[in-house]
């Protein structure tokens, strides 16, 4: 089952950002129960349809694999440059990084989140996002 698969599976139970992360913690020796609880806070757009909890998840994996823990300007500019690299090749996939734009609809308002179930947005959208995430995030490891 390839990292992809593994998000979708994990998406049945958990949200977006939580998928993706959780997929590519053990990358980093970090244990899951510590991955999703890490996560938890960035799905949904963070909870106000903001940026796509896929993207945050991607970010979380990004700045595990290349972010720095000291003072180094150069690292800092790096990350930020794989940041802009996924934020592109995702916004050219997708059109956007924001959940609702995404999704065409504001899950943060409990219309939002009647019409989005109404919709069925988050089993028929959401799944691409997650893949598109682990797909980028594996082309670039």
């Amino acid at each position: 089952m390839d990292k992809s698969e593994r998000a979708l599976a994990c998406f049945k139970n958990f949200n977006c950002s939580q998928s993706v992360f959780s997929t590519f913690a053990e990358d980093f020796h970090i244990d899951r129960t510590t991955a999703l609880k890490l996560a938890s806070g960035f799905g949904g757009g963070m909870a106000c349809a903001e940026t796509c909890g896929a993207v945050t998840g991607a970010y979380l994996v990004i700045g595990m694999k290349h972010g720095h823990a000291v003072p180094d300007p150069e690292a800092k500019a790096a990350t930020k440059a794989h940041i802009r690299g996924f934020n592109s090749r995702f916004a050219e996939i997708h059109g956007s990084l924001l959940c609702r734009e995404l999704l065409g609809v504001n899950i943060s308002t409990p219309e939002g989140q009647q019409l989005a179930r109404a919709r069925d947005v988050f089993n028929r959208l959401c799944p691409r996002f997650i893949e598109t995430a682990c797909k980028l995030l594996e082309d670039e490891f």
